[in-house]
């Protein structure tokens, strides 16, 4: 069964018009044409729909619970991914998947925060918000791949990470800052993708990188929306009034100097042909990979001091 946001009802109505048109067995040509001029129709609402998409209209897309997750772009797009579990201190942390991949004739490392598709799976994935275990996790990872000069991939998309009371004891703030740390410091490239939400600590934990993508239909701030109605407006409920107070988008986070490339997805979203979605991340990816070949290792902790100088704007008030 499809899956509809508020804002695509009316795609809804007629797809279960075509749905019911199509299930007549004996159709005759005039029902083939216009069943053929009702997807017509569909394409043109769905350009029509997905034109001039608000910032909280986004940030439903990147939550759409049909969207490709970590696991499903890297099936699409790597070789012969071997996982690694576990960060030798505590225990194995399944809201982050993280390993070593080849992608076309490259060797890489990956580090990518997973959901769950069901209640199960959630639980599981622990609805992909990382512990201090997940961090650590992936700075393992990491500090492998710089061992072997390996570049390194993360993909992002968390509402944020895990604030338990368990976690907060094993030292959560401590395992993300130490990241960062690490990261700054790394000697081979990192390129860092928000496939979907990157919200707050828990997606910079494995965010600071030398080349920075963002899916079109995906997010990126210091808080959610609701977080941040809860405290600004003390209502939950404005989230979309905080979504565009935030300024969220990928290309918001262009004009900052956040985010360097937004690739591309299918009109709809990445849920309507993942298979589309995965070749233009693959071919960003690459693009990326090739674009630091020749970059010596003592030249990335300079590239990284003058990318992060460099972002956000100040105004001098006379």
């Amino acid at each position: 069964m499809k899956y509809y946001l508020e804002f695509e009802e009316p795609i809804r109505l007629l797809d279960e018009e075509i749905h019911l048109k199509e299930s007549i067995l004996e159709k005759s040509s005039e029902l083939t044409k216009e069943i053929a001029l009702l997807h017509e129709d569909r394409l043109k609402l769905i350009n029509k729909i997905h034109l001039n998409l608000t910032r909280w209209q986004r940030v439903q897309l990147a939550r759409h619970p049909e969207r490709p997750y970590a696991l499903d772009y890297i099936n699409l797009i790597f070789a012969d991914f071997m996982e690694i579990h576990g960060d030798r201190l505590f225990a194995d942390d399944s809201a982050v998947v993280a390993g070593f991949a080849k992608i076309g004739d490259k060797k890489v490392a990956i580090i990518a925060q997973q959901k769950g598709r069901n209640t199960k799976e959630n639980l599981y994935r622990n609805f992909g918000m990382m512990k201090p275990e997940g961090y650590r996790k992936a700075l393992r990872v990491m500090k492998l791949a710089e061992k072997f000069k390996i570049p390194i991939i993360t993909l992002m998309d968390t509402p944020g990470a895990f604030p338990g009371i368990g976690a907060e004891e094993r030292g959560q703030g401590e395992a993300i800052a130490k990241n960062l740390i690490e990261m700054s410091a790394m000697k081979v490239p990192i390129i860092s993708v928000v496939i979907g939400e990157g919200a707050s600590g828990g997606a910079l934990g494995i965010g600071v990188c030398d080349k920075f993508l963002m899916m079109k239909n995906s997010w990126y701030s210091v808080i959610s929306p609701e977080g941040c109605a809860s405290i600004l407006f003390r209502d939950a409920s404005k989230a979309e009034e905080a979504a565009e107070a935030l300024k969220v988008t990928p290309d918001d986070m262009v004009n900052i100097g956040v985010c360097d490339v937004i690739i591309s997805e299918p009109n709809g979203g990445a849920h309507r042909d993942p298979k589309s979605s995965s070749r233009n991340l693959e071919l960003a990816l690459l693009e990326g990979l090739s674009e630091f070949a020749a970059t010596e290792p003592d030249m990335f902790i300079d590239k990284r001091i003058e990318r992060y100088d460099a972002m956000g704007f100040f105004e001098d008030e006379k």
